[in-house]
């Protein structure tokens, strides 16, 4: 699979990634059987870049994900995972000394000794104007507690404050064929800035496999069922933010666009990648067939004019004035 650099990092991962959220919680059960076995089929596909967070499964996601490495021995897979959400979101409590301890954690949850990349959990907007938090950060990387640091956002103007700080490696935000605003600015700041590129909720939250319709239910304990007016988070993190309804209609005006060899998701993954300044990107994945239907993606030829050009029509008259403005 490509290899990209991930920023400032200097380590290479490959351009699809694996997003854990899934395997930790949120989406409904997963067994530890069944999560062992997608990061399996994922590393067998050539992913080499896990994306975790501490607070997936308080910790379960970050376990799995160690016992796997252990099983691996030797490996090149790069683990990206976040901090920041185990406590009321106030700026404050963005201190050295809870950075410390979440990382520690995270550290022994995964079974080393020094974290690859750890990103601030969208933290509150104020934390991004703090020198304080920064400097802690660069504390840890001093005592190799961590390799490097990013920040995971939610706003374009967030992505930005983060790229302007000199040690921020990478930064996580959404971007996919509903959500186009971070084109623009962010991304090219990005590359000027040699600052990474990860690419979250790729499919829309399942959206954009082009499996759902108006009679699909999701289970209670899932976030598509509980935080689908933002009700426990950012509204943005759930569906793009874009009305459920609306989504289905937007992927039946992209199908058309599909290449025959492709599906939907695929198609939607080859997108991303095709973007300039993308590092990797990050589905989830719930099964074995889907890790490795998400690693081809990469095997995929660039898409056409024809067909960014229809993913832009699509956004510009059914999603744009959904979002517009917005994130």
């Amino acid at each position: 699979m490509e290899q990209r650099t991930l920023g400032r990092t200097g380590r290479s991962v490959s351009v699809i990634g694996l997003g854990t959220w899934q395997l930790g919680a949120d989406w409904g059960d997963v067994s530890e059987q069944d999560a062992i076995a997608v990061l399996r089929a994922a590393h067998d596909s050539g992913v080499r870049f896990f994306d975790t967070a501490d607070v997936y499964g308080d910790g379960r996601s970050e376990r799995i994900i160690g016992a796997f490495l252990r099983e691996l021995g030797d490996h090149d897979v790069v683990v990206a995972t976040k901090a920041g959400r185990r406590v009321e979101q106030l700026p404050e409590h963005y201190t050295l000394e809870h950075l410390r301890s979440w990382v520690d954690r995270s550290r022994e949850n995964l079974g080393v000794e020094r974290l690859d990349l750890v990103q601030l959990h969208c933290p509150p907007t104020a934390v991004y104007s703090q020198d304080g938090v920064f400097d802690a950060l660069d504390v840890l990387v001093a005592e190799e507690r961590i390799a490097a640091y990013g920040v995971s956002v939610e706003t374009r103007a967030e992505a930005l404050a983060a790229i302007a700080r000199p040690g921020v490696a990478s930064v996580q935000l959404i971007l996919n064929m509903l959500r186009l605003a971070p084109l623009e600015a962010v991304l090219p700041a990005a590359a000027d800035a040699n600052v990474g590129i990860i690419v979250r909720v790729p499919l829309a939250s399942g959206l954009l496999s082009g499996k759902y319709d108006e009679r699909t239910t999701f289970a209670e304990d899932d976030h598509r069922t509980y935080n689908r007016e933002g009700q426990a988070f950012d509204i943005g993190e759930t569906f793009s933010g874009v009305p459920f309804e609306t989504g289905l209609e937007a992927v039946r005006r992209l199908a058309p666009l599909v290449p025959a060899e492709a599906t939907m998701a695929q198609f939607a993954l080859r997108w991303i990648i095709d973007q300039p300044g993308v590092s990797t990107v990050i589905p989830g994945a719930r099964s074995v067939e889907q890790a490795r239907s998400n690693a081809a993606a990469a095997e995929l030829p660039p898409l056409s004019e024809e067909a960014l050009a229809g993913v832009e029509q699509v956004y510009d008259e059914v999603i744009a004035p959904h979002v517009a403005g917005r994130w």
